[in-house]
């Protein structure tokens, strides 16, 4: 059966959209964002040498936030730039040639290219085309499913996973001394050098009535800590004490989420943020995350030197791929 783009309906729908893209009204982003407010994501410099005060606004941030901004993050401006062009391109491509990168139906496998990725509730669909593939470690890469053209793919986003390391790292070593752990454990409760970087780039093709979709509902991300480079189009919302705000990101900075699992590790000291995705009347949205995730067959669970007596664990020990299953398809934890 072919499935139907996105990006496809777009081009047909000038003034409506289809039943199935309409939101709820418990859903929809112009009933239920507070107008007139943009959150102003904590912005935290990575290169300031006071590593105490990065890990206390890192600390903060993952507590009350569950995301931040980070800028002087050390990946350059250009090797940011390629990757965003390489990956506009490959959507520009005619469908016949983005199709040979599809997954292939009941594939348990989340790369490739596509439009559903999990269980749609209540039969509504996102406003949103993607395309999945990981991008470390090696001995995980399929390549099957990075585009051959434009040519320059692979090496771009070659050259972006290589700088990537620097970032995750950092971002590990504060998140796990602002437990009072040692700078490595948290990166090794998560599998160490064995995590997997998941790149996915989101399409959110221009909308004839964004006040009635959504490019994502509303959802944490599964893996430890996602790491977005967005274009210029805004559209990223935060649910801050039950509401839902704009979120306004800055040139150049990097947007840094929490995932579940580094919720999971802190024992709930650090929150997974809920967020969803807008769409644009007059601009195309295009945002690339990479999700840090752990070994599909690592168990995760609390951090054994955060729990005691006093602090029980609140979460239960699981597998990661089981932790994926269960979320994707909408079964309890």
């Amino acid at each position: 059966m072919e499935v139907e783009r996105v990006q496809e309906i777009a081009n047909f729908s000038k003034e409506t959209i289809p039943e199935e893209f309409i939101r709820t009204t418990y859903e929809q982003p112009a009933l239920t964002t507070v107008q007139g407010t943009v959150l102003e994501v904590p912005v935290i410099d990575l290169s300031d040498p006071d590593e105490e005060k990065v890990v206390r606004a890192i600390v903060d941030a993952s507590s009350n936030w569950g995301m931040f901004q980070v800028v002087n993050h050390g990946i350059p401006h250009e090797t940011v730039r390629k990757l965003i062009e390489v990956g506009k391109a490959f959507f520009e491509l005619p469908p016949n040639e983005k199709e040979a990168y599809a997954k292939s139906p009941g594939s348990q496998s989340i790369e490739g290219y596509g439009t559903k990725l999990q269980r749609e509730v209540e039969g509504k669909k996102a406003w949103v085309d993607h395309l999945f593939h990981k991008i470390w470690p090696p001995s995980e890469i399929n390549y099957q499913f990075w585009p051959k053209n434009p040519p320059s793919y692979r090496k771009n986003n070659e050259e972006y996973a290589k700088h990537m390391h620097g970032v995750v790292d950092k971002l590990f070593r504060c998140l796990s001394l602002g437990l009072g752990l040692e700078g490595n454990e948290m990166k090794e409760a998560m599998g160490g050098d064995n995590m997997v970087y998941l790149l996915k780039i989101n399409y959110y093709p221009q909308c004839p009535r964004p006040d009635l979709a959504l490019g994502v509902p509303a959802h944490t991300d599964m893996c430890a800590i996602t790491v977005l480079v967005p274009n210029d189009v805004q559209g990223l919302q935060a649910c801050k004490d039950d509401h839902w705000y704009d979120v306004e990101y800055i040139p150049n900075a990097l947007i840094v989420h929490i995932g579940d699992q580094v919720e999971i590790v802190s024992n709930g000291k650090y929150k997974s943020v809920l967020h969803r995705a807008k769409v644009n009347k007059e601009k195309t949205r295009i945002s690339w995350p990479v999700f840090v995730e752990p070994p599909s067959d690592l168990e995760v669970g609390p951090h054994p030197k955060l729990v005691n007596e006093a602090n029980p664990p609140k979460f239960k020990s699981k597998k990661y791929s089981q932790y994926c299953f269960c979320k994707l398809n909408k079964t309890p934890q």
